[in-house]
């Protein structure tokens, strides 16, 4: 059993009381092999296909001192709501995984945009009053209609055709400014991320880990619970 030591997992703004044992991430394939005359097969390359996640967790319904609760005991009836809200809420949420060694060292982080596929309740008399939820989610990408302007001799025509536009894993490759060589300030704003702004100032989002730390006297909560216009201190890379 992994402790808070080890990893934090978060659905959405909601911290899984036990980290789950073990976590599946399949990055589906969408190339294509076809046979061509006198030449054999090849492999037509694409974009990957929608990564799909699956874990089991463990949901107590007694105090633990190995559970971690962000605001004090919650029982399973709080979790089990908060699991279908999101599967009927039909909207994406973030899946962050938050990975670091038992002195605090951090080593990576996954954080995608999801949406809860289903999830199974399992009880077990061994297990006493605890449940077992057995979840799965998929990637979520974002997707819209681009509007294309064609300009002809004779009149300009807007041609609307529904592409479907994708950014997860296709964004392009930005470069990241040097990490600071000196502790600086950075005031929050509204749609921010502690992931963004560790991507932005160290080039790594996994390194969210240090700002949170070197705030977390002035932070009422999580990762994910920073106010906009605190004012946060950004440490030396």
């Amino acid at each position: 059993m992994i402790t808070k030591s080890g990893y934090d997992f978060y659905l959405d703004k909601c911290l899984l009381p036990v980290a789950p044992g073990k976590l599946q991430i399949k990055i589906n394939n969408a190339n294509r092999t076809i046979t061509m005359i006198d030449q054999g097969e090849i492999n037509l390359l694409k974009v990957p296909g929608l990564s799909e996640v699956e874990f089991e967790c463990e949901i107590p319904q007694v105090e633990y001192p190995f559970a971690v609760y962000k605001s004090g005991f919650q029982g399973a009836a709080y979790f089990l709501g908060w699991f279908e809200r999101l599967k009927t809420g039909c909207s994406p949420f973030q899946f962050i995984v938050s990975r670091r060694m038992r002195d605090g060292t951090g080593l990576f982080g996954t954080n995608m945009k999801v949406s809860m596929e289903d999830y199974q309740i399992a009880e077990d008399a061994d297990d006493g009053f605890d449940l077992k939820v057995k979840i799965r989610l998929k990637q979520f990408r974002e997707y819209g209609t681009r509007v294309i302007k064609i300009k002809n001799i004779q009149e300009t025509q807007t041609v609307s055709e529904g592409v479907m536009t994708a950014f997860a894993g296709q964004s392009r490759a930005v470069q990241s400014a040097p990490a600071p060589s000196v502790n600086s300030t950075h005031t929050f704003r509204e749609g921010e991320t502690l992931w963004g702004l560790a991507k932005r100032y160290y080039g790594d989002g996994s390194r969210y880990t240090d700002i949170y730390e070197a705030n977390r006297d002035r932070i009422r909560g999580g990762p994910l619970d920073v106010e906009p216009g605190l004012a946060l201190t950004i440490p030396a890379g």
